[in-house]
């Protein structure tokens, strides 16, 4: 076993590695779970991150121009929380005692939000790569839109610590290979070569060369031989630091559970209690007091708090620079201070585009493009790209320049085929700050990208994801390109705001709900194929998708106007439209979203026609809906009307909740086909005639 000496005389840095471990390790054994291993091998590596290299300061967690610092191997959440409690942050020894514990500042696996100084959540492995990633490409664009000769306001690095685990997931692989493609010089990733997976080795499964794929991938790659050598470490990073072409992996053969006599460099360390007997003999091992738990020399505080004297100072230099830049340039800093405050710009939504009613229409992907269009010089902030499918997204907007190696300055991005990676990177930018980031694929694909929209959701990022080929109407590609399950996947998901716009004009109204969400993921999705622009003199305003759901169509009683202000909710005169609305329960309520809305309405027209008291509810946004006040849900859907219909080309799970009982679904229980959509959605049942057809049946149902 490797061992640098047991006695007390050892000096203060070496005393202050060992609390990092012993922080860890009596966490660890206090809350009967998490993992000791990985801080134990990775505190030298810590220590000299923290007291040499790294700019941050304790007291304002968020200045802008600080290093980020990501702890992509999440597990070793205990290793970032006794450097932010040491170095200072608000995060007491009593929060580190609570470790893994209800309401505690210091969960299994860092969150954000929860705890201060804490970048991003991780523990899904690969996701902080990809976020740090997203974070080094957010400092390259705004120092090249905010930097000049004189000031540099944006000049800092994003550090990761990431384990084999990370390393192994294709996550981080996509996101790797992107960031050595742009040239990202201001990205360290420290990896933790242990060895060690919670099955064993990594020689069970994890054999090839590491440095030499990251190679590959044009990554500047060192390797330190012994994670316990500080100087080395202190080296390597400074030599990382020096190179600025191209993004640094350092791997450092650390031991799992340095110390312990029995533990180090097996798995019986990585995800569990060292257990009493063992904390004991690595204590002694190390030379470390057996008791206090949690013990803290008070050298070691004053070593710690001078090293963030000193990466704060940075900051107060970085005051008096930016003092200076506004100065300069007072407009320029306008602009970095709406940016940095998720600001709009005073009439930034009003060169977005109003579609004249057309019945042949166009498709809201379509749609979404012109609105970007409008959008991308009107809000400097917008960043985003696609997983190379950027002509069937239409997610680039006219005239915009590729953020590549040579034109850091753009804000188009060419994820290429990266799903996960992409949404993953634009978390990052979100995190990062001063940035707006879209991110496109194929609908279908968003199974490839799930964790990280999940993570977007956890974290509260307003990340939009725009989906297109929402349906079976994708057509001749076939089933393995038509989402059929994935809208009641997306909306499983608490807190993505999910926007399924009817036509081009609510298009254009989801792109407005989606760039004033400051507190959740907006995903917009669109159809591959034409929908008919809906007459608004005739139906309800589009604008009434903010509230997620609104009476479209309503059989005539008071006229189109009152239809129209129950649909948008707006004011008193809303409110009374609806309470006029939900007057009469209607005989029958059909409810659609997407391009299935259009059907609703054909059906609608002839059962009016037939006598029939029908509505047509647009619900675009099942999480918009649900937030809204039991009285305006009772407008749209009143309680009354039992008949309802919802009418979507996909999965019917989920719809039980918004039909009732005596309501139905039409929808699709199987996966679709290779034929034109137009074909598919009649093979399948999907038309105007089918829609009127059920809801006739539905009608001379008994309603139970």
């Amino acid at each position: 076993m490797t061992d640098k000496g047991t006695t007390p005389g050892r000096g203060l840095e070496d005393r202050c590695v060992d609390t990092i471990r012993f922080l860890a390790v009596d966490a660890v054994q206090k809350a009967g779970s998490g993992h000791p291993g990985a801080p134990m091998g990775l505190a030298p590596a810590a220590h000299v991150l923290f007291t040499r290299h790294l700019r941050y300061d304790p007291a304002d967690p968020a200045w802008p121009d600080r290093d980020r610092f990501v702890l992509s191997a999440g597990h070793a959440s205990m290793l970032l929380y006794a450097m932010l409690h040491l170095t200072g942050y608000d995060l007491s020894l009593d929060d580190l005692r609570a470790f893994r514990q209800w309401g505690s500042r210091t969960p299994g696996h860092p969150e954000r939000g929860v705890t201060p100084g804490v970048e991003t959540t991780t523990g899904p492995l690969g996701q902080g790569f990809g976020n740090a990633v997203g974070m080094a490409i957010a400092e390259a664009h705004l120092a090249a839109e905010f930097n000049d000769a004189e000031h540099q306001v944006v000049d800092h690095h994003t550090y990761v610590i990431a384990g084999d685990g990370d390393l192994m997931e294709g996550v981080a692989s996509e996101a790797a290979s992107l960031a050595g493609h742009l040239a990202l010089g201001k990205l360290i990733v420290l990896y933790d070569d242990n060895h060690i997976s919670i099955d064993g080795t990594t020689d069970l499964a994890f054999t090839e060369d590491r440095l030499m794929r990251f190679e590959a991938y044009g990554w500047h790659v060192q390797r330190v031989d012994d994670g316990n050598d500080r100087e080395a470490v202190d080296a390597a990073l400074a030599a990382a630091e020096a190179e600025t072409a191209r993004p640094s992996l350092i791997a450092l053969r650390t031991h799992i559970a340095y110390g312990s006599p029995h533990k180090q460099d097996t798995a019986a360390a990585h995800g569990a209690p060292l257990g009493p007997d063992e904390v004991r003999l690595t204590k002694e091992h190390l030379g470390w007091p057996l008791e206090p738990e949690f013990f803290v020399p008070d050298e070691v505080y004053g070593f710690y708090r001078e090293a963030a004297a000193r990466a704060a100072a940075a900051h107060e230099e970085w005051r008096g620079c930016e003092a200076a830049w506004r100065a300069a340039d007072s407009g320029r800093a306008a602009r970095w201070d709406a940016a940095w405050a998720r600001a709009l710009p005073e009439g930034w939504d009003a060169g977005l585009p109003v579609f004249p009613a057309d019945a042949k229409g166009l498709a809201t992907r379509a749609a979404s493009g012109e609105a970007l269009a409008a959008l991308a010089p009107a809000v400097p902030a917008l960043i985003g790209g696609s997983a190379d499918l950027t002509p069937s997204n239409n997610t680039r907007p006219p005239g915009a320049v590729d953020f590549q190696p040579g034109t850091p300055e753009g804000r188009y991005l060419r994820f290429g085929v990266r799903e996960h990676a992409m949404a993953a990177i634009g978390n990052g930018l979100a995190l990062h700050g001063g940035l707006r980031p879209y991110v496109a694929t194929f609908f279908v694909f968003s199974d490839y990208l799930r964790p990280a929209l999940r993570l977007a959701a956890l974290m509260k990022l307003p990340v939009v994801f725009v989906f297109t080929h929402d349906s079976i109407g994708v057509g001749e590609d076939g089933p393995t390109h038509q989402p059929v399950e994935h809208l009641a996947a997306l909306r499983a998901i608490p807190g993505v705001v999910d926007l399924r716009p009817a036509d081009a004009n609510e298009t254009v109204e989801a792109w407005r709900i989606a760039l004033r969400s400051d507190d959740a993921p907006v995903a917009l999705v669109l159809s591959r194929q034409n929908v008919p622009t809906i007459d608004r003199t005739r139906y309800g305003p589009a604008a009434g998708i903010a509230r997620g759901a609104y009476v479209l169509a309503d059989a005539p009683r008071g006229g189109a106007g009152a239809a129209g202000a129950a649909a948008s909710g707006a004011g008193a005169a809303g409110a009374a439209a609806c309470a006029d609305a939900a007057s009469v329960a209607p005989d029958i309520i059909l409810i659609a979203s997407g391009s299935e809305v259009q059907l609703a309405l054909a059906a609608h027209e002839r059962l009016v026609a037939d006598g029939v008291r029908a509505r047509v509810v647009d619900l675009a946004s099942w999480r918009l809906f649900a937030a809204q006040d039991p009285a305006y849900r009772e407008a749209v859907l009143p309680a009354a009307c039992r008949r309802r219909l919802a009418v979507e080309a996909a999965v019917p799970l989920g719809w039980e909740r918004w039909v009732g009982l005596s309501g139905e679904t039409l929808a699709l229980d199987r996966f679709g086909a290779s034929a034109p959509g137009d074909v598919l959605f009649q093979k399948f049942g999907f038309t105007a005639d089918d829609v009127y057809a059920r809801a006739k049946a539905l009608l001379d149902k008994g309603v139970d």
